[in-house]
């Protein structure tokens, strides 16, 4: 079989050969021009542009939280301090295995399943993924080592030092001082995003939630230059923040542990002021809570039980509590009688224990009642009736009083309305009228509401907050200064709190009482302290519980107010009673006498009697303070006496 052969065309191949390459060459050259144009393009017309990304990468501008102002007491002890923490922080743009770096953090640094979720919480929030977020607060000696050793496996990871809030004295001062919170989103919104740009807490409660904006400081940069895994290797330039102004207050932090120590393990409040100024010298709530935890960190659990408590420990008594007064309130009855023209301090009246209006079946008894004994207490004058708490006298003088002229008078001593000066969270209770009761409950007001309002009780709700302004009021003989928080807050004085002060500082019932009949009611209330010796009728109420050896003059009076109605001639059992809707014991006090340095109010949640239980208890804060003035003007003459 003949086989065809090819033969090749040697003219044909080079032609293609040198076709394809010069196509090849030109298409070298044409890729070298395009490549030397890109370089050219780099290296000299967007050189800028590109060494300035560059720098972006290698060289970062972090912002620097200012140190946050501190409070102290009136005695320059630390109520709220700044302490050294070492933080964990993720920066999550750096996070190449967000799920396993967590779960290699959570070996590592042994963290419960609430405290990862906790993290993976707080990353999803994340408002500035750029930016290291903080994680863990506070983290151990030995959780630094390990972080340390295992460093290579954890870009992204980073731990700082910064700056935490501390509260030396814990759930002592909680209530009064307040608290610091992390950051949400909401608070980012409300704030200026580049002052707080590298804040992680705000203040949320009490003086830190007022006094933010003097205590949080200024914000302040550092650049820095960082390797590829984004750990910084040198600070280049530092613009330093400026710290926070720090607070002083009128508090004084040894009376607030004496009064929390009085109060103990029992619900209630307690609200000192020093007259001649308004500050506030303590102010307890119990159950308090410890505020460090809200900086350390909590699991949901934990903030779960404390928000859920049936004992309320976030809620502060001292100053959103709402309580009907009791016989704490007779005095400003009795004071408004005398400025309305209704009575006079020597017209008396037959108590026999009870008190009917006229036409009406209804029956109004005086607390001493009993089925047994009437109760009565014989004829009573507007001094007596205040020292013996009777509530014959001021349900015949509410009856007899126009409820205007009553509310009226109440709305001079704070009722009704907020005015401590720098707690705006503060509740304002109610003092009812007939206009709020027509709006609130269509109904007409009945003189029933009249006589219950005479003994504080009814509608009537108050603060203890309110109610120790109304002892400091009667201390100062109608003098009303405003109480407020902080004595010293740096430069500048906050216009809302001065404000607030020059509008209510004045003198109560200047037109219609006169100073002897403020000095009257003092030595009536002096009376319900020291009137002993003159049997069971003729008594001060608290003089057998704390007047028996004291050893200074107080004015207070007793105040026991009702939950619960009790039926017509049925007696109160407490025993019977569930422990939330057993009776309120309420003391309102002042001493010495004659130059007031302290007026408190005392409230027992669901206590009992306000002269058994309440007043020992103030009792036991007067003589706290009357101890560390003492050693205050001692400590002060020996100062004096070395320096001479």
């Amino acid at each position: 079989m003949a086989v065809e052969l090819e033969i090749k065309d040697q003219n044909r191949e080079v032609e293609l050969f040198v076709g394809r390459a010069t196509t090849l060459f030109v298409l070298v050259v044409l890729l070298l021009g395009v490549l030397m144009l890109r370089f050219l393009d780099l290296q000299f017309w967007e050189h800028d542009t590109y060494k300035s990304r560059s720098d972006k990468n290698r060289i970062q501008v972090q912002t620097l939280a200012p140190a946050r102002g501190m409070i102290f007491d009136r005695d320059g002890k630390l109520l709220a301090d700044n302490q050294n923490a070492a933080s964990l922080a993720l920066v999550a743009d750096r996070l190449a295995d967000v799920d396993g770096t967590l779960t290699l953090l959570v070996k590592l640094l042994e963290l419960s399943s609430d405290q990862k979720a906790v993290l993976h919480k707080r990353l999803q929030s994340n408002r500035r993924p750029d930016a290291p977020l903080i994680v863990v607060e506070s983290l151990t000696e030995a959780q630094v080592a390990r972080l340390a050793v295992n460093r290579h496996q954890l870009s992204g990871v980073e731990v700082i030092n910064r700056l935490v809030r501390f509260y030396p004295y814990g759930e002592v001062a909680a209530h009064a001082v307040g608290s610091v919170r992390r950051m949400t989103v909401d608070d980012m919104l409300a704030v200026d995003p580049v002052q707080y740009s590298a804040t992680t807490f705000i203040g949320k409660r009490g003086v830190e939630a007022f006094y933010e904006g003097r205590l949080h400081g200024e914000v302040g940069y550092q650049k820095v230059e960082s390797d590829a895994h984004g750990r910084v290797r040198r600070t280049l330039d530092v613009q330093s923040p400026s710290p926070g102004k720090d607070l002083r207050l009128h508090l004084d932090i040894e009376l607030q542990k004496a009064s929390a120590a009085a109060l103990g393990e029992r619900r209630g409040a307690i609200v000192a002021i020093d007259p001649r100024s308004g500050g506030v010298l303590a102010l307890v709530s119990q159950p308090a809570y410890d505020p460090n935890v809200f900086v350390s960190g909590m699991t949901a659990s934990d903030f779960s039980d404390l928000s859920t408590s049936a004992y309320v420990p976030l809620f502060n008594r001292a100053v959103n509590g709402q309580y009907a007064p009791g016989s704490t309130f007779k005095p400003i009855v009795g004071l408004a009688g005398i400025g309305a023209g209704v009575t006079t301090w020597d017209q008396a009246i037959e108590d026999r224990g009870a008190f009917q209006l006229s036409g009406q079946e209804r029956v109004y008894r005086d607390w001493s009642w009993t089925k047994d004994d009437s109760g009565g207490q014989g004829m009573v004058d507007l001094r007596r009736a205040i020292y013996r708490s009777s509530n014959v006298y001021f349900y015949d003088l509410a009856s007899r009083m126009a409820i205007e002229d009553l509310v009226g008078f109440a709305a001079e001593f704070g009722l009704g309305r907020n005015l401590v000066a720098d707690i705006p969270s503060a509740s304002v209770g109610l003092l009812p009228d007939p206009a709020w009761k027509q709006g609130f409950k269509d109904l007409p007001w009945y003189p029933g509401d009249s006589v219950n309002m005479g003994i504080g009780q009814g509608d009537l709700l108050v603060t203890p907050m309110q109610m120790a302004l109304v002892a400091s009021v009667i201390a100062n003989r109608g003098g009303l200064k405003p109480p407020r928080m902080v004595a010293d807050a740096g430069e500048g004085k906050d216009e809302g709190t001065n404000q607030v002060t020059a509008q209510t500082a004045r003198q109560i019932g200047a037109e219609v009482l006169g100073s002897d009949d403020w000095e009257k009611m003092v030595r009536s209330m002096e009376d319900v302290v020291h009137r002993g010796n003159q049997g069971f009728r003729g008594n001060g109420t608290a003089w057998a519980y704390i007047g028996r050896d004291i050893d200074y003059r107080m004015a207070g009076k007793s105040g026991t107010a009702q939950v619960v109605e009790i039926r017509q001639g049925e007696e109160y059992e407490e025993e019977e009673l569930s422990e939330f809707d057993r009776k309120h014991a309420w003391f309102i006090a002042f001493a010495p006498v004659d130059k007031p340095t302290i007026a408190l109010a005392v409230l027992v949640e669901n206590g009992g009697g306000g002269s058994s239980v309440a007043a020992p208890v103030a009792r036991a804060v007067v003589d706290a303070h009357m101890r560390l003035q003492r050693d205050r003007e001692a400590s002060s003459q020996s100062l004096e006496v070395a320096r001479r």
